[in-house]
């Protein structure tokens, strides 16, 4: 729900904190931090943009890189950008006010991509895909225009692990969103600092914070989307501790000898010149 009465100049630090929120303020400060230490995704002197939608994980990425940037070993800059896509309805002074009472360097790209995508998907068709291209496109170019080293994005665990089913599921391809990418051109750099952190957190802590959130309602209210099938799937599986943490965890410990990929991992070798089975190295978890 679009909160029009924040005003973070207003916020102070005299309101006691719960422990609870204590914790939270921790476990996220300390999952962020770690991702970017274990990808280097900040170095010094990095220029950062930091996309901001106006959602609960953008909002909460800034916030916590701000936080850190505060005790971090490198020194680097922040630039909090969001792109306006026209969309009718859209509370354009919303932000501005918001990062204008932080005092950060901030700038609003303004460029009609809502029409575009109208335009080019019929009614009741999914419009992430190209509204996602179109709004990386506009921000690879401003990017590029203001000297930006790091593109920083919002996404968090479940994003990274609802990609990686979808992509299994209608691609047939085992691949996910990366906590750090080069784009194709190999002009940009993406970070994910959020890569570690659970959506639940985040969700709790913009709630805490009370950001002034704005839903989307291009793509976002389209409940027929593969990617809420998705959610509501892990959400189920989430009753059966550890499952959600060990899909996670699979995407950054891959055993290439244990798949099918013959790109990746050089089956031929694994025959003598007689035919005879040389044997690889096997999982722990083989029992064949």
């Amino acid at each position: 729900m679009l909160n029009l009465d924040h005003n973070p100049a207003t916020q102070t630090n005299t309101e006691p904190v719960s422990v609870n929120r204590k914790k939270l303020l921790k476990r996220l400060r300390r999952k962020t931090g770690q991702a970017i230490a274990d990808y280097r995704m900040i170095r010094d002197k990095d220029r950062v943009m930091v996309c901001i939608s106006g959602g609960k994980d953008s909002h909460t990425l800034l916030d916590l890189l701000l936080q850190l940037r505060e005790t971090a070993p490198v020194h680097f800059e922040i630039v909090a950008v969001n792109l306006d896509q026209k969309q009718p309805g859209f509370p354009g002074h919303v932000l501005p006010e918001y990062l204008g009472a932080l005092g950060i360097p901030f700038d609003i790209i303004e460029q009609d991509t809502y029409s575009v995508v109208k335009e080019l998907i019929p009614e009741g068709k999914t419009m992430c895909s190209l509204c996602s291209r179109l709004r990386r496109g506009a921000l690879y170019g401003y990017a590029s225009k203001h000297g930006i080293t790091k593109i920083a994005l919002g996404h968090h665990r479940e994003d990274i692990m609802e990609t990686l089913f979808l992509n299994m599921f209608n691609q047939g391809t085992l691949k996910a969103m990366p906590p750090m990418l080069r784009s194709d051109d190999g002009r940009h750099v993406v970070i994910r600092p959020l890569a570690y952190c659970s959506e639940s957190d985040i969700a709790k802590y913009a709630r805490w914070k009370n950001f002034p959130i704005i839903p989307c309602n291009l793509c976002g209210s389209q409940e027929n989307l593969q990617r809420q099938k998705i959610k509501e799937m892990l959400r189920e599986w989430n009753v059966h501790p550890g499952r959600i943490e060990n899909i996670f965890r699979s995407i950054s410990h891959v055993i290439p000898s244990q798949l099918a990929d013959r790109k990746l991992f050089d089956f031929d070798r694994l025959q003598s010149g007689d035919g005879t089975w040389i044997p690889d190295s096997v999982h722990p978890d083989d029992s064949g």
